[in-house]
């Protein structure tokens, strides 16, 4: 259960329990081949949803907002933002 404190905020890790994927315009596409492993996507993604899984960045899409934010920090430009398709 959610449990939500006065002033709106709400608990630290909140999205890992609440599917917040469903709203998003884009998704992000991470070129394998052009990706360092440098990490930076995976640390400065807000929401926690970028993982390095056998090796690869994969971003969980059930709980990517699109924020572009992994785009905006890759320093290979490996990662870019494409509108999705539902």
């Amino acid at each position: 259960m959610l449990k939500v404190i006065a002033g709106g905020y709400v608990e630290p890790g909140s999205t890992q329990v609440t599917k917040t994927g469903a709203w998003r315009t884009f998704v992000p596409v991470v070129d394998q081949k052009r990706c360092s492993k440098c990490s930076l996507c995976e640390i400065y993604c807000p929401e926690g949803c970028i993982r390095m899984v056998e090796g690869l960045f994969i971003p969980d899409l059930d709980y990517c907002k699109g924020c572009s934010i992994c785009a905006h920090e890759c320093p290979r430009k490996a990662i870019t933002m494409v509108l999705e398709e539902k």
